[in-house]
């Protein structure tokens, strides 16, 4: 059943959506993890997809483009290929900026990847993005979540423990802020306290907390969500006490939280949505304030609970209570501040 659009006016910055196209890969066998299960749809989801998505009811003015590892270089140095994820997403959003397809500014701002632990040697890569970015590139970012239990990740099992903490990490982080980029984190939540540590380390480094610091449902932590609200909260109020940190008020929608919503038959209405993940993000919006707080999409990925406008909907229930200046600031302000877009 199709919701109508709340507030439909509301100008709506999205700052994390991804580019993709898997369908030309290999398709995995055997059992899947739910993770892959929930994107299986959207095997491709370019310009045309993400446009359908943003045109379908709510006020979107404009997006950012978060790393995926998606059209890499296929050949020269390897710290050099994710810069081809770069220059695609500029094309796209040049493709966009022409107004050819619609007023939305699609990938206004670029956050790509680079890989911290080549220290000093970083800054080439940052500088190669920079350059490819036609203006739009903003920052990195570097994923560390990670699990003992490796059904919590499944296909995304990639890291070891304290990815943040390393020597070699750091002497990368340092280039960020003198370059003047930011660096989104992306992490699970018992993971919280190397985000802390991190941040109080690097006081001047612009850090945007992923997805609410992704609380896990999933795996060894089945049936845990009421168990560790307080863990997370706990952590969330101690990472708040850091001015230069903001937070991505989403992704609660993807398989490892494992809320009820999660590839539910039929899809549940926003109303429930709002009502599972409200104590996270009115959490998240009392420790940091609305003015270091933005709503996400996480598309195509937060697609396994929920269509696009739907999951609007479902923040724009949670936030029905805020005034017009946080609306602002939670729905657009934050995210044109943070990524310094120019709209």
């Amino acid at each position: 059943m199709l919701e109508a659009i709340l507030d439909p006016e509301l100008p709506i910055v999205d700052p994390h959506h991804h580019l993709w196209d898997r369908s030309m890969a290999p398709r995995p066998t055997g059992p899947q993890h739910p993770f892959t299960t929930a994107i299986e749809p959207a095997q491709r989801y370019l310009l045309d997809e993400l446009l359908a998505d943003t045109g379908s009811g709510h006020n979107v003015i404009a997006t950012v483009f978060l790393e995926c590892g998606a059209f890499y270089k296929a050949d020269g140095p390897v710290e050099l290929r994710p810069v081809g994820e770069t220059e695609f997403v500029n094309g796209v959003a040049a493709m966009s900026a022409s107004g050819l397809y619609g007023p939305t500014r699609a990938c206004a701002g670029i956050v790509s990847r680079a890989d911290l632990t080549l220290g000093d040697g970083v800054k080439a890569v940052l500088e190669a993005h920079d350059r490819a970015g036609g203006g739009r590139f903003r920052g990195i970012r570097n994923s560390a979540s990670w699990d003992a239990d490796p059904e919590v990740l499944g296909p995304l099992n990639r890291m070891q423990a304290g990815h943040y903490l390393r020597d070699d990490f750091r002497a990368g982080f340092r280039h960020l802020a003198p370059m003047g980029f930011s660096f989104d984190a992306w992490m699970l939540e018992p993971q919280l306290p190397d985000l802390i540590d991190l941040a109080r380390a690097f006081p001047d480094t612009t850090i945007v907390l992923d997805h609410v610091g992704t609380p896990i449902g999933r795996g060894a932590y089945t049936g845990k969500l009421d168990e560790r609200f307080g863990i997370w909260r706990d952590n969330i109020r101690e990472l708040a006490k850091s001015p230069n940190v903001v937070v991505k008020l989403g992704g609660l929608a993807m398989a490892f939280c494992n809320f009820p919503s999660f590839l539910a038959e039929p899809r549940v209405p926003s109303e429930q949505l709002a009502k599972e993940w409200g104590p996270y993000i009115e959490t998240c919006i009392e420790a940091f304030g609305a003015d270091r707080c933005m709503f996400e999409s996480n598309f195509p990925v937060d697609m396994g609970s929920c269509t696009y406008a739907v999951l609007w909907n479902a923040f724009k229930h949670i936030a029905a209570g805020a005034s017009a200046d946080e609306k602002t600031a939670l729905f657009s302000g934050t995210a044109t501040k943070v990524y310094r877009l120019e709209l």
